[in-house]
Formats: C-alpha cells, sequence, structure tokens
C-alpha cells in the first residue's frame, strides 16, 4: 500500500472516530493525536503487562539472529517517537539516538524503559497539537538528515509503533502473555 494511501486511511478512520464521539468537525491536530492515543494505550499496556525479567528477551529459534529484546523494541519505539516529535515541533531531540536509534544505553530495566516510553508518548503528543492545515505540508528537519512533512513524521509517529507492537506481541506471546488489547473486555 502507498504511502498516500495508508496517509488518507489512517486520516479517515481517525476522522470517522473523532466525528462519532464529537459533533463538531475535527481539527487536524485532533485526528492524528486520537491515532496516537491509541497507539498508545495498545504499547504502553503491553509494555507493563510484560514481566521485568522477560524485558532482556528475545526469540532465538528460526531467523531472529541479532534482533532487539522486548526492551530494545520498546526503547527505540520511543526513541522514533522523540525524534519524528522533534522534528514536527522543530526542536533538537530530547533524547539521545544511541545505537541503532534504541535510546541511551543507561535506560535499562522495565521501570525506566516505561517510564521512557510513557515520556516519549507526551513528547509525541505536543508535537501533533502543532498540525494544522497550514503546516501540515511543510517540510522540517526529521532527525536522519533529511527533509519530511509535518503530517508525515505524525504518520510514522503513528505506523512505526504499531509496527513495534506487532513485534513485542510475538515476544509476549512466546512468553505466555496475552496482550491486554487481546484480554475479554468484560461485558457492561
Amino acid at each position: 500500500m502507498s504511502f498516500t494511501n495508508r496517509l488518507f486511511l489512517t486520516v479517515f478512520a481517525a476522522a470517522a472516530a473523532c466525528s462519532a464521539a464529537d459533533p463538531q468537525p475535527p481539527t487536524l491536530s485532533k485526528v492524528f493525536d486520537n491515532q496516537l492515543r491509541l497507539a498508545e494505550r495498545e504499547v504502553v499496556s503491553l509494555a507493563e503487562a510484560m514481566p521485568a525479567d522477560k524485558y532482556a528477551f528475545a526469540p532465538s529459534d528460526g531467523e531472529f539472529k541479532g534482533v532487539r529484546t522486548f526492551e530494545l523494541q520498546v526503547k527505540h519505539l520511543a526513541t522514533t517517537l522523540y525524534v519524528v516529535g522533534a522534528g514536527s515541533l522543530g526542536e533538537k531531540s530530547p533524547v539521545e539516538a544511541g545505537e541503532n536509534e534504541n535510546g541511551a544505553a543507561s535506560i535499562k530495566g522495565k521501570e525506566a524503559t516505561v517510564k521512557y516510553l510513557k515520556d516519549a508518548f507526551a513528547y509525541a503528543h505536543k508535537a501533533t497539537q502543532v498540525l494544522t492545515p497550514e503546516n501540515a505540508t511543510q517540510m522540517m528537519d526529521n532527525g536522519g538528515g533529511g527533509k519530511s512533512s509535518r503530517i508525515g513524521m505524525a504518520n510514522v509517529a503513528i505506523w512505526h509503533s504499531f509496527d513495534h507492537y506487532g513485534q513485542m506481541v510475538v515476544y509476549a506471546r512466546m512468553n505466555g502473555i496475552v496482550p491486554p488489547a487481546s484480554q475479554p473486555q468484560p461485558s457492561k
């Protein structure tokens, strides 16, 4: 699926979700912020559900040589949120990207990693709040030596989060952990 189609589907789905809850047409920033909030809910709940002693887990059976551990999946996802958020805000990233964009080596263990993740989502929400129709296509430094549009970076924050969420789900399930989003919800 092309970037344009993916972007259209993301905006359409978010607009539909916003319109159901609010009679006013959503702003562009609200559409992207709602999508980011959906990713945040899934990712953070899974990061919290994974036991601390499994944060060093990485699959080893099959073609998994050199893959990130669960902890590095979370840290990489968070670091990317900081980098694209900073680009959208026109700021220097407040965190070091570290090796392979896995964040600072000093961030270790479940507690520190989950805090880093939550702080990254808070920063990314700040970045979605500056998105307007007038500045959406403004080209900004993307933190990787190139330029990207603000709306493109907001889109990266969403799809990249779900990309790594999928990998985190596999790791969790390999350790007998059912992701909170997959657990039965109480009937209302």
